[in-house]
């Protein structure tokens, strides 16, 4: 892997195309590359001695202005960007001490997942990239649970921009559905009769269609868009850049515990980050601030029964399958589009370097949340208890050893009520999602049949 001189400017290309380039506008906007790929930047740019020195001491936003703009280079101005990362980042990505490890709160945000960074940015970045033009952009976008309601707030009341979500019906929680199907205007939803996996392939049919495109302005906010991956770059280097200084933060305002955590010691000799994972875009951007020269050891790539990853680490064989439904919905995914952005940056002997997999069952899942809770009086939703129990499964099989480890949380255990009271009692609710239990959920029934969403997209 090369590396990009601070002020080059940035091309992208197609992970199935590697003779064309283009910047990151039309690679962010187009969604998609034409021949079906993902876009990829054609080298990962490294940080600056500098900023690599300092990233433990730096506020977010300027983490995220020094990572965003190496991506964005000659496209958007400094300026504009500072203003697009301060507007975008209200809020704050903690790391947080919790039993014998660190907690990474990615959950502070208005949806209360860790989508929020990536699709806030996303939103400001469109409608910059977007100034000028008169007709509006359409933006498709399939969600195991958590992408749609990101998406849907962060979009939300943006001039210019219209956005269609597809969910799996019945697949997600009811305040799920409501974060996405509850905002109304320039937000519509559609429950599809399927996976996850058939939503995915409703929305790469039609982003590929060629007629469509005529008809519409069309792109996606999916983690296949570029432009939503590499903001979720940030909060790694953040937080690599504390444990590496032995530092850590207080709680948070949605911080889910009951008991005063003791003062951690950090050992900052190496750091593990277990990331929950199930279409590995944040996996992905993980290995982009590594890459970058984020002060990461590994990674843990933890996954629900959906195990494609993990097998593949092991065996060298990628076969992709049909999801099955867990309680860690959000990762139900069973052929995780971002591995194809994986296998284009890294050899399976290079991954097998820096990832370690493991597989947790919905079992083990609901012994993690309560175990955790009984222990320290952290709530873990079942998502962050699958990132929790991969890092015991790896030290009880002696795996893991030294450093700092580190979990991280993509959502608030609130949004999981219905898993987690009954194992821990009363959850804290933040305001956020106190205020979208409150809304009316409002979405269209479809098949999982590409002519018909294709054909629907079309008369919208």
């Amino acid at each position: 892997m090369t590396y990009m001189c601070y002020s080059d400017l940035m091309r992208y290309l197609s992970t199935r195309n590697r003779n064309e380039t283009t910047g990151f506008a039309q690679a962010a906007l187009g969604g998609l590359a034409p021949d079906g790929g993902l876009f990829i930047p054609e080298e990962i740019p490294l940080y600056p001695k500098a900023v690599r020195s300092s990233l433990g001491d730096m506020g977010f936003c300027d983490v995220a202005f020094e990572t965003i703009r190496l991506y964005t280079a000659g496209e958007i101005p400094d300026g504009t960007l500072e203003e697009i990362v301060h507007s975008a980042y209200t809020f704050n990505a903690p790391l947080v001490p919790a039993g014998d490890r660190l907690v990474l709160e990615l959950f502070h945000g208005p949806t209360a997942a860790f989508k929020d960074f990536g699709a806030r940015f996303m939103a400001r970045c469109f409608s910059y990239l977007r100034r000028g033009e008169d007709r509006p952009l359409r933006i498709l976008v399939a969600t195991s649970g958590d992408t749609g309601g990101a998406v849907a707030d962060g979009f939300y009341g943006i001039e210019g921009i219209e956005v269609t979500v597809l969910y799996p019906r019945g697949r997600v929680s009811p305040l799920q559905e409501k974060q996405i199907a509850g905002l109304g205007e320039n937000i519509s939803a559609f429950a599809v009769d399927g996976s996850f996996d058939d939503c995915q392939r409703l929305v790469k049919a039609a982003l590929g269609d060629a007629e469509l495109r005529r008809k519409c302005d069309l792109s996606s906010a999916n983690s296949i868009n570029v432009s939503r991956l590499i903001p979720q770059a940030v909060y790694y280097a953040a937080a690599a850049g504390k444990a590496a200084k032995g530092k850590w933060d207080e709680d948070g305002e949605a911080t889910p515990r009951q008991k005063a955590a003791a003062p951690p010691h950090i050992d900052s000799s190496a750091l593990t980050l277990s990331v929950p994972s199930g279409n590995f875009g944040n996996l992905t951007a993980g290995l982009y601030a590594w890459k970058m020269g984020a002060p990461v050891t590994r990674f843990i790539a933890a996954t629900n029964i959906n195990k494609t990853v993990p097998d593949y680490l092991e065996s060298g064989n990628y076969q992709a399958r049909l999801s099955r439904a867990t309680l860690s919905n959000a990762m139900d995914v069973g052929a995780p589009s971002n591995f194809e952005r994986m296998a284009a940056h890294f050899s399976w002997a290079e991954m097998k370097e820096i990832l370690l997999g493991v597989h947790v069952s919905d079992e083990e899942t609901r012994e993690t949340i309560r175990a955790v809770h009984e222990s320290s009086g952290y709530f873990l939703d079942p998502h962050s208890a699958v990132g929790w129990r991969a890092a015991d499964k790896l030290r009880a099989e002696g795996r893991l050893s030294g450093g700092a480890l580190a979990v991280l949380s993509t959502a608030h255990p609130a949004k999981f009520a219905e898993t987690v009271e009954p194992l821990c009692g009363p959850v804290p609710f933040p305001p956020s999602l106190k205020n979208a239990m409150n809304r009316e959920a409002h979405f269209r029934n479809i098949p999982a049949d590409e002519k018909i969403f294709i054909e629907t997209v079309g008369s919208l």
